[in-house]
């Protein structure tokens, strides 16, 4: 198992990067909060996983902390829930939300990643309900992400999980303008659960509205 990766960035994009490794370039899946903090030509050490599966090519997942990590692995054992889903799942609610929701059994909370439906959702709480702890209470504050790099991040998660990048920039405009408090606090998974929850109201809206006109 291939447990951490240190080398120099080569490449970033949406979903992934590459890290060149001894001579070899080695290509990371990772959320948008660990591709936000990765720079071309720097050198950078990340916490991995290594996904192999039958009848799939083996895929590698990189984070910038041990906490990301150990929420993808713990979801990982939930009965349905793959490395993309699990990978959606930190980038939109981050490891400590995924704590709580799951300390609270707040199984709405995880509705806003795509992938997880209200089944699935529940069976999330109740198979991880004593294996992910709350973590001890800490400043936020010095760690909040400044304006354009928390817009990047979004941005990322959005193109990441399928939307155009015309509709990630118009769903972050028009929901952050309902609810402008969001971009002063620069949390990226409250505002990526915005956002989402905007472009699905917005999808449901557009399709009603053409069922009208047909």
């Amino acid at each position: 198992m291939i447990a951490s990766v240190s080398g120099e960035v080569r490449f970033v994009g949406a979903a992934q990067a590459v890290i060149e490794v001894s001579g070899f370039g080695i290509e990371i899946q990772a959320s948008p909060h660990t591709l936000a903090g990765l720079r071309t030509g720097s050198a950078v050490h990340l916490h991995t996983a290594y996904i192999a599966r039958k009848d799939e090519a083996p895929l590698l997942f990189g984070f910038a902390g041990a906490d990301e990590k150990e929420v993808f692995t713990v979801m990982l054992g939930v009965s349905g829930v793959g490395p993309r889903t699990a990978l959606a799942a930190v980038s939109v609610l981050g490891p400590d939300e995924t704590r709580r929701a799951i300390a609270s059994g707040d199984d709405k909370a995880f509705t806003a990643v795509p992938g997880i439906g209200p089944k699935s959702a529940r069976r999330i709480v109740l198979e991880l309900a004593d294996k992910l702890v709350l973590p001890e209470p800490r400043e936020t504050a010095a760690t909040q992400p400044q304006v354009q790099v928390w817009r990047e991040q979004v941005m990322g998660a959005l193109v990441g999980l399928g939307w155009s990048e015309k509709d990630a920039i118009r769903g972050i405009d028009d929901a952050l303008e309902t609810q402008p408090e969001l971009a002063d606090t620069g949390n990226v998974a409250e505002i990526l659960r915005a956002v989402l929850s905007w472009l699905g109201t917005a999808k449901g809206t557009s399709h009603t509205h053409g069922r009208g006109r047909s």
